[in-house]
């Protein structure tokens, strides 16, 4: 048994090598016959003895049975976002910012990459052998897609070389190659099958079959750009970006030969004219370029904001444009009740995605650009995201077309159309008498930055909606198990479920309350501020505009929105009815938040808590005055501490910060309390 072993090692370690080398580095040093061979040697072996068979064996890539569904996982380090730069001065704005914020006149160094137009994933590893592959999902959970990212050749099953950490998060690109996309829709189109529309849609769906051995038939490949968390064995993160990527290499990960690192911004903007002007003769698609800040101490200083890295940045490619035509004009009706005017168009293919829609903006950017039903425009995805009219090509316009006027009477509930002179936006007065207001403000509240009501997606708050069963938001706490049950596809357990997310949302904090309100301009932050400053809503209410300004990132045009809106009766009526059903919120004086017992306490939470959700510990933490952060830094007071923690336990180690386990947490929370 002994020299089985040992030839099994001795076959799945040279067949490592050779598909490092096939896969990653492009350079194969032996034939597909002669890797067949070697293959099907290990094939029999574990066939003889399946005892041995092990989840890194080249042979496990490809073979277990088809899902049911898959998993949702949470990642340990949540995937970002990333703004977006259009322009020059935007760059040279981030640029300052970054220099702002951390104190410094000298020029920052950043590492060029390329944008690449894939799906991202997370690739989790245990001493060295992948344990798990994630989709990004919304950033904070995402699909448990291992067995179709084991089919992914340049995705090591075991990390090459000695030095592996204990627990190592990867990020990556997963994309599909131009020619092997073009060779792949010309073979599906001879055998009679559905052929892809662009590449990222195809990498987006293979990733996302139930059978991986449909996957494996798809001609996938990976980028990978990121150590999302690095632990145990003595190992931590490296010093630099650029350290970073060069230890993904060490351990066998692809990384793009693109990336370049730059000593200042001029640099950044050399690399992205360089890389416009090869865009075409890349081998796989890209939207734009990626500036991140090379040192990774610094990256930790910077932080984040709304889910997405003060640190990095991208800088997107002019968009593609194409002509087509409008065949209408509609308007769309907002939680506010703003009128979004839509051009429905004859469907256009722009940088590989049909095209049938666009918005118009407001009626001001209609009248500006003379665009009417019937005309030939040219159309761009703004950002190769958002499809926008650029211009009405006149000389094509027909003698029958007429210019669009704004509606008198909202298309929803009929209610007037009103429009401030201040304002380009016009608005349905119909309030929550409007459905489509009724509707988008429901949406609103059970979000998961509001009241967070588990269950209550979309289709069912049109399915309450349509059966009479509620109106706004306050009749979804009158609603019974009964009731639910009977809306379409609901059943009973899953009408008992939503019931028990709705009777625990009335257990809230302020801020959530408050962004669950829907004020017009009012996000989480800015609730977060509102909360933190007045501690109860009452006071809230009393405010005047002049108080309200003195508030942090509450301006002028913000502080009028606030007080208009709690000037409503019908507003304040709602809020009252909320709080009668029960809805409830610690309340504090703003003396007592800004003198509480962990005001101006720095908390970064990292792991899994079993008894409270990281957004409940972070809810009751801010409730006492304590400020949460992303990352750790020396001005960190406390890390908590749950399962499976990340890199920052070990920077909080190395900082000497105060560890907190969550028995720890929940002490002192009580003990506070």
């Amino acid at each position: 048994m002994d020299a089985t072993v040992k030839q099994i090692n001795e076959l799945k370690a040279l067949l490592r090598e050779h598909n490092h080398n096939y896969y990653v580095l492009e350079a194969p040093t032996i034939s597909d016959a002669e890797y067949d061979q070697l293959l099907r040697s290990l094939q029999n072996l574990e066939n003889s003895h399946p005892e041995l068979i092990t989840p890194d064996s080249p042979t496990q890539r490809v073979g277990a049975a088809p899902l049911a569904q898959f998993r949702t996982v949470k990642h340990r380090v949540p995937m970002l976002s990333l703004q977006n730069a259009f322009s020059e001065e935007e760059l040279l704005a981030f640029d300052k910012r970054i220099k702002d914020r951390l104190n410094t006149i000298d020029a920052i160094e950043y590492v060029c990459e390329p944008k690449f137009d894939g799906v991202s994933i997370s690739l989790s590893y245990e001493n060295g052998i992948l344990t798990q592959a994630a989709t990004r999902g919304d950033g904070e959970t995402g699909e448990n897609i291992t067995q179709n990212a084991k089919t992914i050749g340049a995705i090591p099953l075991q990390l090459l070389g000695n030095e592996i950490p204990a627990n190592l998060e990867v990020r990556g690109e997963v994309y599909i190659p131009q020619a092997a996309f073009e060779e792949y829709n010309r073979q599906a189109s001879a055998r009679g099958e559905k052929v892809f529309v662009n590449p990222r849609n195809a990498a987006s769906g293979s990733l996302r079959q139930l059978d991986a051995s449909i996957t494996a038939k798809r001609p996938l490949q990976i980028f990978c750009y990121a150590i999302a968390s690095i632990e145990g064995n003595g190992i931590s993160m490296p010093a630099k970006q650029s350290d970073v990527l060069h230890k993904l290499k060490q351990w066998g990960f692809r990384v793009n030969s693109e990336i370049k690192v730059v000593t200042d911004i001029s640099g950044c903007l050399a690399y992205y004219q360089a890389i416009l002007a090869r865009r075409n003769e890349l081998p796989y698609e890209i939207d734009g370029v990626v500036y991140k800040v090379n040192d990774l101490e610094a990256q930790a200083a910077l932080g984040e904001i709304s889910r997405a890295p003060r640190w990095a940045i991208a800088h997107k490619f002019p968009a593609q444009e194409e002509i087509t035509e409008v065949l209408d004009i509609e308007f769309q009706v907002g939680r506010t009740g703003a009128l979004t005017p839509v051009a429905r168009l004859k469907p256009v293919f722009v940088g590989g995605v049909t095209i049938s829609n666009a918005t118009l903006h407001n009626i001001e950017e209609i009248e500006r650009k003379d665009i009417r039903v019937g005309d030939t425009v040219v159309v761009k995805r703004a950002g190769d995201v958002i499809p926008k009219v650029v211009t009405v090509l006149l000389e094509k316009r027909l003698p029958y077309t007429t210019a669009v006027k704004l509606p008198r009477h909202c298309p929803v509930c009929g209610s007037e159309i009103v429009k401030a002179d201040s304002e380009v936006v016009a608005r349905c007065s119909g309030g929550l008498y409007c459905k489509a207001q009724q509707r988008e403000s429901i949406k609103h509240y059970v979000s998961k930055s509001a009241l967070d009501i588990d269950g209550l997606g979309p289709k069912v708050i049109e399915l309450l909606l349509d059966a009479s069963l509620i109106k706004d938001v306050t009749d979804l706490y009158s609603l019974t198990e009964e009731a639910a049950a009977n809306l379409e596809r609901m059943g009973e357990k899953s009408a008992q479920n939503l019931i028990g997310s709705i009777n625990k949302s009335k257990n809230t904090i302020l801020a959530r309350f408050l962004y669950g309100l829907g004020i017009r301009e009012v996000g989480i932050a800015a609730a977060r501020n509102l909360a933190a400053h007045f501690g109860t809503l009452d006071a809230l209410i009393e405010a005047d505009v002049d108080e309200l300004q003195a508030i942090s990132d509450i301006g002028p045009v913000v502080a009028l929105h606030i007080a208009t809106f709690f000037q409503q009766s019908h507003n304040l009526e709602l809020i009252e009815k909320l709080r009668k059903l029960g809805v409830h919120w610690p309340e504090h004086s703003g003396q007592q938040l800004a003198q509480g017992a962990l005001a101006g306490k720095s908390f970064v939470l990292t792991g899994t808590l079993a008894t409270l959700s990281r957004d409940e510990a972070a809810d009751k933490l801010r409730a006492l005055g304590a400020k949460i952060s992303s990352s750790v830094s020396a001005k960190t007071n406390y890390v908590v501490v749950g399962d499976n923690p990340g890199s920052k336990l070990v920077k909080a180690r190395k900082l000497g910060v105060t560890i907190l386990n969550e028995q720890e947490l929940i002490n002192l929370l009580g003990t506070i309390v």
